[in-house]
């Protein structure tokens, strides 16, 4: 991992969440939550599915040795679990993994990453409702020059096009939360996805499985992707909303506009040329995310025509894609939270401005549609 390239675009609780350590623990949450519930049902031994906790739970491993031997089996969970049956003695290690397929690790690892990466972004986004909804309201009534294809319009309120970037990360935030509360699900079918060896009983060890793991139960899916699909897209909408926050400042921040700017922050924005810069580089962070979101959003949904049971090189793609879009999400809501918190309005730049453009003050119905938007997101 080069931190150079990955902690300015993302922030390390996010960086985290998907990590080595991360990703090896939850891969050994399935293994032993599987082999508890299949105890459970009487599947195997209790006997078998303490050992394999206990083993677990003692569990160390290289991570740049277990990258090698991914490298070479290509996929994590046939190292992992070699790894950990190594640890295990008779039915124990037979135990182990059993009615399982390395897909149903990867998959189910991912998908509690994705259900924390969600709450990371979310409680973002959170902050950045909180900032903008009282910006809005205050700035209502502030006559500003409008803008279309980058020229001067007709006035509008101040708070109007706030109460907009409120609108549309607002939306984007609950799309995140529906797409990742309908297919951030267990994936657990085996070999061919028909959950072999459990006598009847595979339908009560997946809801075990499940509530243990904290995912709602769920089908094999493994050869249906647009669960995956349906996560990207809705990061990649989220990271465009922010990205129309992110531009609109950017511009208003011109020396030529001056009307809002990024907090002033000690060591961010400067130049390293030209010390009287203050530039946009909270601006600059969502709007790089935004240049790169559409080809991984793209790229996942490329891999929807799975072959057969199990496709080849799809899904196999799609886990690093969906990765590098929470970690952009990740850094761009951060980076807008912080504007938001600290957006510097100049209201006489803003006058100023409306005074050059030669226009009334007339603002139309924007204080009504102010209230209108931040009332239909609370809703």
């Amino acid at each position: 991992m080069s931190l150079f390239r990955i902690r300015p675009v993302a922030t390390p609780a996010m960086i985290a969440t998907f990590d080595d350590a991360a990703t090896i623990a939850d891969a050994l949450s399935f293994e032993t939550a599987l082999a508890r519930a299949q105890a459970e049902e009487g599947i195997i031994g209790a006997d078998d599915a303490a050992a394999i906790e206990a083993a677990a739970a003692a569990f160390t491993i290289d991570p740049a040795q277990l990258a090698e031997d991914v490298a070479l089996a290509g996929t994590l969970a046939i190292p992992l679990v070699k790894a950990l049956r190594v640890k295990l003695i008779g039915d124990a290690a037979k135990a182990l993994h059993y009615g399982a397929t390395s897909q149903d690790v990867a998959d189910t690892a991912l998908m509690i990453q994705v259900q924390r990466g969600a709450r990371l972004l979310l409680a973002d986004t959170d902050r950045i409702a909180t900032a903008l909804a009282p910006l809005a309201e205050r700035h209502a009534a502030t006559p500003a020059i409008g803008r279309t294809l980058l020229q001067d319009a007709q006035p509008i309120g101040f708070g109007l096009r706030i109460a907009q970037w409120h609108a549309g990360i607002a939306a984007a935030s609950l799309r995140v939360t529906l797409e990742v509360s309908a297919h951030a699900v267990l994936q657990w079918g085996g070999a061919a996805g028909t959950r072999p060896y459990h006598n009847g009983r595979s339908a009560n060890v997946a809801a075990r499985l499940a509530r243990a793991l904290d995912l709602a139960d769920a089908p094999p899916w493994h050869a249906r992707r647009e669960g995956v699909a349906g996560i990207a897209a809705a990061i990649g909408i989220l990271i465009g909303a922010l990205a129309k926050m992110a531009r609109d400042v950017a511009l208003l921040a011109q020396n030529t506009v001056g009307e809002a700017h990024e907090p002033a922050v000690a060591g961010r924005g400067g130049s390293s040329a030209m010390a009287h810069k203050r530039n946009p580089t909270g601006c600059q962070t969502v709007l790089s995310a935004a240049y790169r979101a559409p080809g991984l959003v793209a790229g996942i949904i490329s891999a929807l025509p799975a072959e057969e049971e199990r496709g080849i090189g799809g899904w196999q793609a799609e886990g690093p894609m969906l990765i590098d879009l929470f970690l952009l999400a990740s850094g761009a809501a951060e980076a807008m939270a912080s504007v938001a918190e600290g957006l510097d309005i100049d209201a006489d730049a803003i006058a100023r401005n409306v005074e050059a453009a030669g226009q009334e003050n007339d603002i139309g119905d924007s204080v009504a549609l102010v209230g209108a938007l931040l009332v239909l997101q609370k809703g």
